[in-house]
């Protein structure tokens, strides 16, 4: 096996397991540590996978997008936390965006104990978390259902937002870059993010310390546009600086 097939093959199994060690793929595919790090070295340059502790996690593109199975899985308590801290931001909201996504999703969770609210939301699964809240009204936004997410889209769902004026808006997003913005990997996705930030009055951003350095295809928003970045301590003090820099203050719990 030539390194381009066995790139191919680090590649795919990064993606379908979620993550590769350098341990255990060395004596999987009969070569040297050494050679394996070389490899993974190629595809973090390439932006195909990102480096960790001992080995690599796949980088989210156009071509590749974590399922929802795979996020309800990840960093869960980490997520959780960064879930309770955003809904301790409402502030007297009354009306409220939630994004695609299973971060979001748990901000749903979070707020349907917290009184009277209307809640405008992409996400089926945001959705039916709000369900069982008799102080809640929830609107979902038409569209296109993505598969992968269970969330609206295409331009039924950017019409209806174009219609509202929503106080507070929680989003998610697939990398967050000081230089490059907030993106995503979907133009269509994109759009509905992008609607949803012109749309709100105070914008939340919600994501684990994955996400950041990270650049995927579309950008939907700047940092600056962002009132508050809600992350975990795996976030550097230092690198949170960079981030509040730009005019976001920087939560990490």
């Amino acid at each position: 096996m030539d390194a381009p097939e066995r790139q191919s093959l680090i590649l795919n199994l990064a993606r379908d397991r979620g993550r590769v060690d350098v341990s255990s793929l060395a004596p999987e595919l009969g070569v040297a540590p050494e050679t394996v790090r070389r490899d993974l070295s190629t595809l973090v340059s390439r932006g195909l996978l990102r480096r960790v502790h001992g080995g690599a996690i796949p980088a989210e593109s156009t071509a590749f997008e974590t399922d929802a199975r795979y996020r309800a899985q990840a960093n869960v308590a980490q997520k959780r936390r960064i879930a309770a801290a955003s809904a301790r931001l409402l502030a007297g909201a009354e009306s409220v965006f939630i994004d695609e996504g299973f971060t979001p999703m748990l901000v749903a969770e979070e707020l349907s104990v917290l009184g009277r609210l209307v809640i405008v939301t992409a996400s089926l699964p945001a959705a039916l978390a709000l369900s069982n809240d008799p102080d809640a009204t929830v609107l979902v936004l038409g569209g296109r259902m993505r598969g992968r997410t269970s969330a609206t889209v295409d331009h039924w769902a950017v019409r209806m937002l174009e219609e509202m004026w929503i106080d507070i808006a929680f989003l998610g997003a697939n990398g967050i870059s000081c230089d490059r913005g907030v993106t995503t990997p979907d133009p269509a996705v994109a759009a509905v993010k992008r609607e949803a930030v012109q749309r709100s009055r105070r914008r939340i951003l919600i994501g684990d310390h994955a996400k950041f350095g990270m650049i995927s295809f579309c950008r939907f928003a700047e940092v600056s546009e962002f009132e508050t970045i809600v992350t975990d301590t795996g976030l550097s003090t230092r690198e949170a600086s960079r981030y509040e820099a730009l005019g976001p203050r920087v939560i990490r719990v």
